[in-house]
């Protein structure tokens, strides 16, 4: 991989979420500047523009809340084979899209580590989990089941693709938690999953918590995936989702823990999700959003202007 090759990939899906809007997230992304951004770094951008997704017979599910589940499935099976492929030539930056497009992202990673014999961790910065199952989720929006579909657990044979390499719960890392379902609650503690929720943020520090995971990240040579999703964010300073959860991660926690990621040398792909233009103030979480790109990416507090808003 050419750590110096961003791939730029679209993902207009909305079909996992209850309303409209998501759909418009990768133009806003492209309409704040995140490609100039990343060159300023030093790094060549390849945008691809944006995926549809591979058309598959419409198929019924027991569970009569879900829906769209053909145009999810097919969404997986776009973005698992496209990111698999960028991965062997840069860094995949995926545009959303709601965050069911992460049960193609992550699969996609999976196979990519997994062939090329590294260990693959996932930082999962989110106010929700998604790890219902199909049986589980009572609203039907399958940008609630990304991660229980990723880590293989049962039900989604026959009705989403294949997934020829699980990740492992114990090298996932969840921040930000503080939308839980119990079904969820339940799978958490039976995987073993590390989770960092709002209260031990509060306690602890984002500093503390994700130092100690990068350092098993390092320990057993790993590589990173990051899954940003915007509600991940206060929606006081990130108003453009349509699941906002009050108390979520402030700018300058946000911005910490992107350059920590970036000092830790070990990021190889990231998801930017859940990104609703309709929903926003004037571009302004997308504007953020880039911003916190770009200190994943390098950009140090030293280099941030003083913008007149």
């Amino acid at each position: 991989m050419n750590r110096k090759t961003c791939i730029v990939i679209g993902a207009p899906v909305q079909d996992g979420t209850g309303r409209l809007g998501c759909d418009m997230g990768p133009s806003a992304f492209r309409a704040a500047g995140i490609g100039p951004a990343l060159q300023s770094l030093g790094y060549q951008v390849l945008d691809r523009g944006n995926l549809s997704a591979t058309a598959r017979p419409a198929r019924s599910h027991p569970n009569p809340a879900i829906r769209s589940l053909a145009e999810i499935a097919g969404w997986t099976e776009t973005l698992a084979a496209e990111v698999h492929e960028a991965s062997t030539l840069g860094m995949p930056i995926v545009l959303g899209g709601d965050h069911s497009l992460a049960a193609g992202t992550l699969s996609g990673h999976a196979r990519h580590a997994a062939e090329a014999g590294r260990k693959l961790f996932v930082l999962w910065l989110d106010a929700h989990p998604d790890l219902h199952t199909l049986e589980s989720t009572e609203s039907g929006n399958l940008h609630g089941v990304p991660m229980a579909y990723a880590l293989g657990l049962p039900g989604f044979s026959g009705y989403f693709p294949p997934l020829s390499t699980p990740l492992d719960p114990a090298r996932v890392c969840m921040m930000g938690l503080r939308s839980v379902d119990p079904a969820e609650r339940r799978r958490l503690v039976e995987l073993g999953i590390r989770v960092h929720d709002m209260r031990a943020v509060d306690e602890n520090g984002v500093g503390t918590l994700l130092r100690d995971f990068l350092d098993e990240v390092a320990r057993q040579d790993g590589i990173l995936h990051v899954s940003l999703d915007v509600d991940f964010l206060d929606p006081d300073i990130a108003p453009g989702v349509g699941t906002t959860v009050p108390g979520g991660a402030t700018f300058r926690e946000a911005h910490l823990i992107m350059e920590m990621l970036h000092d830790c040398g070990r990021v190889t792909s990231l998801d930017l999700v859940e990104l609703n233009p309709f929903l926003d103030d004037r571009g302004r979480t997308a504007r953020l959003l880039v911003d916190l790109t770009a200190s994943l990416m390098g950009r140090s507090v030293l280099d941030r202007p003083t913008r007149s808003f």
